[in-house]
């Protein structure tokens, strides 16, 4: 058998999809798995076990960004009996049907039901779809196929290279075995509605190497170096707090310092989930968005939200124009629920 994942276009969506690729392996243990991703998703699954191949979406694109003939062409030449379908546009039923998969597995949404031959119905409501968290909304299309849908654990994992990368860094950022460390992720691709204030990231490190000896890195990806440069140097914590813009900022190094680090405080962006996926403890700041969409069922993780009239909004960027969801998240507060996540990790170090 031959199986096509058409992968989520989002990270932290392609983390939250590990529970599904891993019970479509073990149901089908003896199939060809490819999947069908984003340059970023291959960087976040990459090392993955359970797929055999990436077909990279940047590979096919053409003028405008416009790829469906040529990943058309490229799927009838591989000639898969089951396409399962993450995303739920349009265009990636189309491209499975003119593809010629057999077996089509996906949601009834965007008009795209004639195109499936499983079409999955999401949960509707007269105020529109109910949130739903991803992973079990995606392990519902492994359920479709006779998989298992009982493990939502995530799962990432770390090439050789980059926990070399990683532990170089450490070493040379002179990190002692007792020190605690902390990633900062403050990035939000999604749009600047997720963002916490710079200069509460900033504060927020200085609290961190101040009262708990701390080493600090800041995460980030290609066009989040300078914000993470200016948070860096803001914090005036030079020797303790280090940006990842000089490193190579890559998603590969990202995951391996989140294995690596004792707690991560994130925005609710793709990096969040490395944290479920490593078991590393987190602090999730949390915005305009749904708790409810993307819950990882992660233990060591304390969510935080301010629950507004005007939210959550599900938008991009602040309609109200005061972004106070996120400016009434105080350094206090998320500082306060850092100690707490650490000293449930480390009781010894950080008792009293």
């Amino acid at each position: 058998m031959k199986i096509l994942l058409v992968c989520p276009n989002w990270v932290g969506d392609a983390v939250m999809a590990t529970p599904t690729i891993r019970s479509l392996r073990n149901r089908f243990p003896d199939a060809t798995i490819h999947a069908l991703a984003k340059r970023t998703v291959v960087e976040t699954l990459a090392g993955n076990p359970w797929i055999d191949f990436y077909l990279v979406r940047e590979d096919f694109e053409r003028r405008r960004g416009f790829s469906l003939p040529a990943v058309a062409a490229r799927l009838r030449r591989e000639a898969y009996d089951v396409a399962v379908l993450f995303p739920g546009s349009l265009g990636s039923a189309l491209e499975a049907w003119l593809g010629g998969a057999k077996r089509r597995v996906g949601y009834a949404r965007e008009l795209r039901g004639v195109l499936l031959t499983d079409a999955l119905s999401p949960e509707w409501s007269p105020r529109g779809y109910v949130p739903t968290p991803i992973v079990d909304y995606y392990l519902k299309l492994a359920g479709r196929l006779g998989g298992d849908v009982g493990c939502r654990r995530m799962e990432l994992f770390v090439a050789p290279a980059d926990a070399e990368q990683a532990r170089d860094l450490l070493r040379r950022r002179q990190v002692r075995p007792f020190d605690p460390v902390v990633a900062l992720n403050p990035g939000g691709a999604y749009g600047p509605a997720k963002r916490w204030p710079e200069e509460y990231f900033a504060e927020l490190a200085r609290r961190l190497v101040d009262g708990l000896s701390a080493k600090v890195f800041v995460l980030c990806g290609p066009a989040e170096r300078d914000a993470a440069r200016r948070i860096a140097a803001a914090s005036e914590r030079g020797r303790a707090v280090h940006s990842l813009a000089d490193e190579g900022a890559s998603i590969g190094l990202s995951k391996a310092l989140v294995a690596e680090s004792d707690l991560l405080v994130t925005t609710d962006s793709g990096p969040r989930h490395f944290a479920a996926a490593f078991g590393t403890p987190a602090v999730s700041l949390f915005g305009p968005t749904h708790i409810e969409w993307t819950q990882t069922y992660f233990s060591d993780e304390i969510q935080l939200q301010r629950k507004l009239p005007c939210g959550p909004c599900q938008k991009r960027t602040c309609p109200q124009g005061h972004h106070r969801c996120m400016k009434e998240l105080t350094v206090a507060e998320v500082y306060a629920a850092a100690v707490q996540a650490l000293r449930r990790s480390q009781p010894t170090e950080l008792a009293g």
